[in-house]
């Protein structure tokens, strides 16, 4: 099913402007990377026109947390806007949506993720399984919520060594995802 992921941003975040436009922007940059990697890929459109929509919507749970420098000023961590926005597509009837929204953040999150850095998030694994949950989360390595930075891609090295900090398996996958999306 299709939907118009800016009504469904507009819903959310209205009178959240800064944060609306931090959203936007960043979400934009995701959504063309991974748009020129699923035609890259030779993706069918119908599979594109998901990205696309999923790119745009998957950080849509950032307004519930509090991270005062992007103008979002909820009341849980950061670390939680993908299971937050999860539950809001799932409320949109939009499940697909949904696993990108909970699934994108770093390289996914397992269970053992999870407990061993106490993390305040639902006890389920959180890792990318489907091709477009995969380009999706590779795309938005590339990309910070900055608000100097909005738009402009990282290259490759800053991305993996920004990933190390949370293991070298995280890393791995991510070049993992490298080679079957750009060098494969």
């Amino acid at each position: 099913m299709k939907t118009d992921p800016y009504s469904i941003i507009d819903k959310y975040y209205k009178g959240h402007d800064q944060a609306r436009e931090v959203l936007i922007e960043h979400s934009e940059a995701v959504a063309l990377k991974a748009v020129q990697i699923a035609a890259k890929n030779k993706m069918p459109g119908s599979v594109r026109d998901f990205i696309r929509e999923a790119s745009l919507l998957h950080d849509i749970g950032m307004f519930l947390t509090y991270a005062p420098s992007i103008g979002c000023f909820g009341d849980k961590p950061y670390i939680c806007h993908g299971y937050l926005g999860h539950d809001l597509m799932v409320k949109e009837g939009f499940p697909e949506h949904a696993l990108v929204c909970e699934r994108h953040t770093g390289t996914g999150l397992t269970i053992e993720d999870i407990k061993n850095q106490g993390l305040p998030l639902p006890l389920r694994p959180m890792e990318p399984v489907s091709l477009p949950e995969k380009i999706i989360a590779y795309s938005d390595k590339f990309f910070s919520k900055d608000p100097g930075r909005l738009g402009i891609e990282q290259d490759l090295e800053t991305v993996k060594n920004k990933l190390l900090k949370h293991g070298p398996e995280k890393v791995k996958i991510f070049e993992s995802w490298h080679e079957q999306f750009i060098s494969g």
